[in-house]
Formats: C-alpha cells, sequence, structure tokens
C-alpha cells in the first residue's frame, strides 16, 4: 500500500536556551526532504508550518514560554489528529521539543477515538521527563516526556482533554546519555524502558531497537517515533543546541528508522531541534531529511 504522509513544520524555539531551532523545518525542507519522499513513493503534502505566537519571558519561571508553547501543541494536536484520521502519517519538523506533547498527543487521541493504545519511541540524548519542579533551567523541551505521561504542568498534560496519553509500559527511550539528578528520580519511577548508549554499545543498536519496538508494539495500535538530532553524536550533526558527545553514529541512526519502517507500525514521526545558526554547510539538515526518508521506507535495493 502507498504510504501517505502529512509534513506540518513547527519553526519554535521557545522551549530551547538557544535560539535557531524555529529556522529547522524550512533548513530539513531546503535539504530535499519533500523530493525524497516523493521518490520513494510516498503521498506527501506539505501543510506548511504552524503560526508561532509571540511570547514574553517572565523572569523567574519554572515553565519558561508556557503559555505560547501550549498554544503551538494544541495547534499541532488538531492538525496531527486530522492528518491521522484522514489515513495520513504526520511528520512533524522542529522546532525544539517542547512540541512532541502536541504531535504525540495528536496521534495518541485519533487511536483513542478507535478505542486504540499506541506506543512511544523517544529517541534523544536527553531523558526529557523534567518536570517544573524538578527542573533546573524550565526550559520546556526538557519536559516533554513528563507531560505525555501526566506529570507536570496540568496544561500539558490534560491536553486533547485526557491523561496520561499513553502507557507507560509501551514507552521506550533510545540514545539516552545525559539526565540531570533530579530527573533521573522521575526518570526511574515513571515505567518506561530506557535503552541508554551504554547498553547500545554494549548488545547493538539493531538488538536494542528490535526490542524497542516491541515494547511499543505491545498491545497497541502501532507507535509513534519522535526522533531528537541531538542523539547522533556531534560529529555527524553539529547543528543543535544541546550538544553531547557520545551519540548515535551516522549508521545507527538510520539503521533505527529502517527498522521502524520495515515494522510497517509508524504511526507518527517528529524530527526536532535542528539549528542552522550551529550547522555547518547545512549538514545536520541533510541528515534530518535522509533519516525521513528511512522512516518512510526508503532502502539500497
Amino acid at each position: 500500500m502507498k504510504r501517505k504522509a502529512t509534513v506540518l513544520g513547527v519553526p519554535l524555539d521557545y522551549g530551547a536556551s538557544k535560539q535557531g531551532a524555529s529556522g529547522g523545518p524550512a533548513a530539513i525542507r531546503r535539504a530535499g526532504l519533500l523530493k525524497a519522499l516523493e521518490d520513494i513513493g510516498v503521498d506527501v503534502e506539505d501543510a506548511g508550518d504552524l503560526h508561532i505566537p509571540p511570547s514574553t519571558l517572565k523572569k523567574g519561571a519554572k515553565l519558561k514560554h508556557g503559555p505560547a508553547i501550549l498554544k503551538v501543541c494544541q495547534e499541532l494536536e488538531r492538525k496531527v489528529h486530522a492528518a491521522c484520521r484522514d489515513g495520513r502519517i504526520p511528520i512533524t519538523l522542529g522546532g525544539d521539543h517542547s512540541l512532541g506533547v502536541g504531535s504525540v498527543t495528536g496521534v495518541s487521541r485519533a487511536y483513542r477515538d478507535e478505542g486504540k493504545n499506541i506506543g512511544l519511541i523517544w529517541v534523544d540524548a536527553h531523558a526529557d521527563i523534567n518536570t517544573p519542579e524538578t527542573s533546573p533551567s524550565g526550559n520546556v523541551h526538557g519536559m516533554p516526556v513528563a507531560h505525555i505521561l501526566g506529570l507536570g504542568d496540568k496544561g500539558f498534560a490534560r491536553l486533547g482533554g485526557y491523561s496520561p496519553k499513553l502507557q507507560p509500559r509501551n514507552v521506550c527511550l533510545i540514545g539516552t546519555r545525559d539526565v540531570d539528578k533530579q530527573e533521573a528520580v522521575n526518570l526511574r519511577k515513571s515505567g518506561v524502558r530506557v535503552f541508554s548508549m551504554q547498553e547500545i554499545d554494549r548488545f547493538g543498536m539493531g538488538a536494542c531497537v528490535e526490542q524497542a519496538i516491541d515494547i511499543a508494539n505491545d498491545a497497541t495500535a502501532g507507535f509513534h517515533v519522535s526522533f531528537d538530532i541531538d542523539v547522533v553524536d556531534p560529529g555527524s550533526a553539529p547543528g543543535t543546541g544541546t550538544i553531547k558527545r557520545g551519540g548515535l553514529t551516522y549508521r545507527e541512526a538510520h539503521l533505527l528508522m529502517e527498522l521502524a519502517a520495515d515494522s510497517e507500525r509508524l504511526l507518527g514521526l517528529d524530527l526536532v531541534e535542528v539549528n542552522p545558526l550551529e550547522d555547518v554547510q547545512n549538514a545536520t539538515a541533510v541528515i534530518a531529511s535522509e533519516l525521513i526518508a528511512s522512516a518512510m521506507g526508503k532502502s539500497i535495493y
């Protein structure tokens, strides 16, 4: 069956410390994403970019730019839900990772309407499970997993009118290598499965991804992949705001996406935190475009 996809740009950087991720959607499109998808037979429509409302940072805020980010997530949730209901795979281009609350909720609600659950594979150097109370920075891009699981700020946690968005037993983190001290407490209590870089080094990327897909698929309609480009080692992907050495290789990242495609259970996809201001000759955006194509079925033959 021919795959159908809707591309949604979210030029948002309120959730991060560094500005620049707002240029991610344009950079990924400029790297040839739409043509790459068309070339592999995907019926792709570009729905353009979401409007980002103005915001003023309040001094000492534990949820920086929270109201503006919540509005963006609300709009994204509606658009992702509509794409799913139309039989299309929503591909969300970021923008910082705070948008993940909106995209995951949109997919979750579409299948919840049918009485089904979804799984989640969160691919990130960071756990993103801080709450406003545990976050040392107040940056919302470090909180989306907590909000998806019903923790933290009630506005985000109740997005879509329900909480949590999915069951912790169907959630996996892959590539984790940088976790805040108090955030680690949240992570241990959460019940989600973590495939850290140490585990990937020890057992291999293929084995870890296959386990993650099994977990995300267990009694669900399928799974959403939320991929933060900072999970890739900065030697290959320098154009992101929160660099941490020791990440996935180029091939490990592609293997993850290829296995997700091979499962034929991918319901939605985010590719976030591409920051052209930190990039070198748009190299990170090119990798992002290639990774999306792999997730949508591009193969070597």
